[in-house]
């Protein structure tokens, strides 16, 4: 099957909301805590290994980072900065805190949230905060429990019942590892449903 998040580029970094591409077409924004495997997750989605930058040091991604497709003008990725243990000064937290709340707010194309969770650590503080967004915004949501290859087939599927039944309704969960590839395809097929990539596809 080809995978039509295939092709993704960076498109640009920014830091203030004058930065963002103009509040048209379709985004999907990605929110995760710093070193739950966001750009891992990402990177597996486009088929890209290097897209999004992975990084040993928490809190890298420190700006909101645009992809987008030239086969889809339009169709935007979005990636949040790493949040949660960021080693950076009080101000610039504010900020970002500032910055994301009102992209969650005020932006129009934002059509979808997928938040990634370490599968050891879900739902933490952060994740909620993020997930509280989506849900007053009326914004479906969707999580990747990543690193599922760090647990039993057991353990996992524990994990993965037990944060079904902790979410708001409507907010939707799997299973996912960059490693073996688990839910790559499942998480590929919501991204491709909310950007609307598969209904111009068919068309």
């Amino acid at each position: 099957m080809k995978n039509l998040l295939n092709g993704a580029r960076y498109l640009l970094a920014a830091h203030l909301s004058h930065q963002l591409p103009g509040d048209g077409g379709r985004e999907v924004a990605f929110a995760g805590r710093s070193n739950a495997g966001k750009s891992t997750a990402l990177n597996s989605l486009v088929g890209h290994t290097k897209l999004a930058r992975t990084s040993k040091t928490p809190g890298r991604t420190q700006q909101l980072v645009y992809f987008d497709f030239e086969h889809a003008p339009g169709k935007y990725l979005v990636d949040l900065p790493g949040y949660g243990y960021a080693k950076v000064p009080g101000e610039l937290k504010s900020h970002w805190l500032g910055f994301v709340n009102d992209f969650f707010r005020h932006r129009q194309a934002l059509v979808g949230l997928v938040v990634v969770m370490d599968v050891r650590h879900p739902l933490r503080e952060f994740d909620q905060q993020m997930l509280a967004y989506a849900v007053e915004r009326g914004l479906p949501a969707h999580c990747l429990l990543t690193k599922s290859d760090k647990l039993s087939r057991g353990a996992a599927k524990q994990t993965l019942l037990k944060i079904q039944r902790e979410l708001p309704e409507g907010v939707t969960v799997q299973l996912f590892s960059g490693l073996n590839k688990e839910g790559v395809e499942q998480a590929r097929e919501v991204v491709l449903d909310w950007l609307e990539m598969n209904r111009e596809a068919e068309a």
